[in-house]
């Protein structure tokens, strides 16, 4: 797309004149289909990235598209970037400096300045991109980036991802610095790679990591934190119970059940989660329509059979006709066999009260500390993985049915893994705690957690009346 040789004669200019920073000439100057430069504050990375933009942009023909999640107006983008580098480099009478686009006169070079959250059926339709300028690029989200990926497909294109990291689950870190794709260019610069930087500006940084050395971490070296403090359960309380069974030294013991989350429309998906007592062993996830409900239960039920484990399924939407296809089953082999074993089957509707409703949740009943099943299901599990962190990091003490553990061999784990800290906490009108919805989930341009919410369900309290007279009845 671009030669290289102008670039780096312009990153090794004298320091007497403006320049660019001389340690990032190699990144600028080889060709990738993906650029990632990531970091903490103060490391020059929006700065240099206007720097090369103008320079390229004064030399080549190009079409820079420049984005960020939130762009409310023209001012919030790179925008104000481009204006300082144009003038820096002594080029004003170069450029056209609009409203809402900068355009080169002489090599007719355009800068369009986008937000996704707003506009991101409108860039689909963008043509003759150059460059995707992601900044901010931390809080692209999946569905977004599928839109963006095929839209930039100019022969030589290039997308640069520029940001100070987020939290480790981010997409962007996930797809692009951890797994990246082919073609990537990845590189992380910090503070200490800025030789720009003021006297007053390196007071305040070693300030600050006196001050703060973990926030000092994630601030100025770019290091993404693990946790998120909005969600329910934190990925932490995830890494420590992988194999704690093995750790702690317990033995699996106790009920064997399935979680069942039952796909609904769409892109979802069905999920099974097994688990004996305390230690979860297996998942499983796959596409299924609608209509093939009784091929899902089927599925299902096999595994169920395999582990003479029980099952807990999602009774909302088409999961309502569940325990209807579960019976049908257990008949279709009584009558082939008078002996064979049969499965029971539990259901969960997440909406639901809650479990025994006046027992006490941190010294307030359960009907008035949570909204529904669902979020005493949700924070039940999240006491068990907060407990396993304390166990297997402090040496605390807790009964074995109060713990949790995933074995390492454990299919999806990973996926669980991010799942299981996807969603966050949230409150219903009357104060009580719940489970931020599906709803508010895409707004996120999340996907539905059905390995997790299957997770939930395998350690969902269910033991209702109702449910037991329902287990007898199968047996």
């Amino acid at each position: 797309m671009m030669a290289t040789e102008s670039v780096t004669s312009m990153t090794s200019t004298l320091t007497s004149k403006p320049t660019l920073n001389p340690v990032l000439r190699s990144f600028w100057t080889t060709q990738a289909r993906n650029k990632v430069l990531y970091g903490g504050r103060s490391s020059s990375k929006s700065w240099d990235a206007a720097g090369i933009a103008i320079f390229l942009s004064n030399k080549y023909s190009l079409r820079f598209c420049c984005a960020r999640q939130i762009q409310n107006k023209i001012e919030e983008s790179v925008y104000t970037l481009l204006k300082i580098q144009i003038d820096r480099f002594g080029l004003r009478h170069r450029f056209r400096i609009l409203n809402n686009k900068i355009i080169n006169r002489v090599t007719g070079s355009e800068f369009v300045f986008y937000g996704l959250w707003r506009n991101i059926e409108e860039i689909k339709s963008l043509e003759g991109i150059s460059v995707l300028w992601l900044e901010e690029a931390h809080a692209l989200t999946e569905y977004q980036w599928k839109i963006l990926e095929p839209t930039i497909r100019k022969e030589g294109s290039e997308c640069w991802f520029i940001f100070n990291p987020g939290l480790v689950t981010d997409f962007v870190w996930r797809n692009f610095v951890v797994d990246p794709p082919e073609d990537t260019l990845i590189r992380k610069i910090n503070y200490d790679e800025n030789p720009f930087l003021s006297d007053t500006m390196l007071k305040v940084i070693e300030a600050a990591k006196r001050r703060d050395p973990d926030g000092f971490k994630h601030v100025y070296e770019g290091v993404p934190e693990s946790d998120d403090d909005a969600a329910i359960i934190k990925l932490s309380w995830i890494e420590a119970a992988v194999d704690a069974h093995k750790i702690l030294n317990f033995e699996p013991s106790g009920r064997k059940r399935i979680g069942f989350d039952v796909a609904d429309s769409g892109a979802d998906k069905c999920a099974n989660v097994y688990r004996h007592g305390s230690v979860v062993y297996w998942a499983d996830e796959w596409k299924a329509k609608e209509d093939e409900l009784l091929k899902s239960c089927q599925r299902t039920y096999q595994a169920a059979l395999e582990r003479d484990a029980d099952i807990v399924y999602d009774s909302i939407g088409v999961g309502a006709s569940a325990g209807a296809k579960f019976s049908e089953i257990n008949e279709d082999r009584k009558r082939e066999n008078m002996n064979a074993s049969r499965i029971n089957y539990q259901r969960f509707n997440a909406g639901a009260g809650v479990n025994e409703p006046d027992y006490e949740y941190s010294g307030i009943p359960n009907k008035d500390f949570f909204a529904n099943l669902k979020a005493q299901a949700w924070w039940l599990v999240a006491d068990r993985f907060r407990n396993t962190f304390n166990a297997v990091k402090n040496g605390e003490q807790y009964p074995v049915d109060e713990l949790i553990s995933i074995d390492s061999s454990c299919p999806l784990l990973e996926k669980l893994k991010l799942e299981l800290t996807t969603p966050h906490r949230d409150f219903d009108k009357n104060g009580r705690v719940m489970v931020e919805s599906k709803k508010d989930l895409a707004k996120r341009d999340v996907p539905s957690p059905n390995v997790a919410d299957a997770f939930i369900m395998a350690f969902a309290p269910t033991d209702t009346a109702m449910d037991i007279w329902e287990a007898l009845g199968n047996s």
